[in-house]
């Protein structure tokens, strides 16, 4: 299980742990059982489990990718998920329905909770899609570059946008506004808990609060 980074501020630092330590690494001051600045906040993980996240698209390490790791340089995969969790995903076999292995994902909501409609329809318009014979590894077969499990989600996602009369989205712009920042996201918090793994702590000055102005 991943450990919980906690954030704590003492003597003017913000100071980055899993646990409170027994003394500040800045100042040497006890901590343990004395009064802090703010309590210690608990920094949410960029990671969730794709089962119970309904009608996302998911970013996963790639089943070949044996350190499961988001370090930017391992292979990753995506899936779109229904309504129940089951996430659809395209490989060299076709499409895959799968109900486990996408328990440490990012997700990427693509319907909003009121958008009732569709809420309704996604399952199948998920499923008739992920029927069509372009999917089918007996018509068209699987490529690296442009037939993969990234095209995949991205003409779903495209072909749901035209039934509900809206434009279209290119590879480039989503990936520009919905990929990359989450993975930066992602990149800083792994960073982080590597850093605290090693160094049992990171530490930064507190941002200065601005003056009143007169």
């Amino acid at each position: 299980m991943e450990p919980s980074v906690i954030r704590l501020s003492h003597c003017q630092k913000d100071i980055f742990c899993f646990s409170v330590p027994e003394q500040c690494p800045s100042c040497g001051d006890e901590l343990r059982g004395s009064r802090l600045q703010e309590a210690p906040i608990s920094l949410p993980s960029p990671f969730t489990n794709g089962h119970k996240s309904s009608c996302c698209l998911l970013i996963a390490p790639a089943h070949d990718n044996h350190t499961s790791d988001f370090n930017g340089t391992s292979d990753l995969h995506t899936g779109i998920s229904n309504t129940k969790g089951v996430v659809y995903n395209y490989t060299q076999n076709g499409v895959q329905k799968e109900q486990r292995g996408w328990e440490r994902c990012i997700n990427i909501p693509l319907v909003r909770p009121d958008m009732f409609h569709l809420l309704a329809q996604w399952d199948q318009y998920l499923e008739r899609f992920s029927e069509g014979p372009m999917w089918d590894p007996v018509w068209h077969r699987f490529h690296e570059d442009d037939h993969n499990c990234f095209s995949f989600c991205l003409q779903f996602l495209n072909t749901v946008l035209t039934v509900e009369g809206c434009s279209s989205l290119s590879k480039e712009d989503f990936t520009r506004c919905f990929i990359l920042p989450r993975m930066k996201r992602v990149s800083k918090y792994t960073t982080l808990v590597q850093h605290i793994e090693k160094h049992q702590f990171y530490m930064v000055d507190r941002p200065q609060a601005a003056e009143p102005s007169s």
